[in-house]
């Protein structure tokens, strides 16, 4: 059974808040949480960037199979969704989402 493979883009209005989310993600333990859900790993981008192109974030998690990705869906990322849009949610930044297959070799 592949691995799965859970990626989190933000996009956001200013360096500031860029700076603050990363540091929830990392420091203030969000990735580990996510990690202790069921994730085997969990690894915080910042992209570089033209000072024309959006500033974004990403965190790209991989599952040990999709039935451990769903059971971190149904049991523990609800909370941890709501922490992110209680600190977060109106601030301007966008989410998308990507789930996804790895390709073993």
């Amino acid at each position: 059974m592949p691995r799965t493979a859970y990626a989190v883009r933000a996009t956001l209005p200013n360096e500031s808040l860029r700076d603050e989310y990363a540091r929830w993600l990392t420091t203030e333990g969000h990735v580990a949480q996510v990690i202790a859900g069921g994730a085997s790993t969990g690894d915080v981008v910042i992209f570089d960037r033209e000072k024309s192109e959006p500033i974004c974030v990403e965190v790209r998690y991989t599952f040990p199979s999709r039935e451990v990705f769903e059971t971190y869906v149904r049991e523990h990322a609800p909370a941890l969704r709501q922490d992110g849009i209680d600190r977060f949610g109106d601030r301007g930044i966008m989410f998308e989402r990507n789930i996804g297959s790895v390709a073993e070799d």
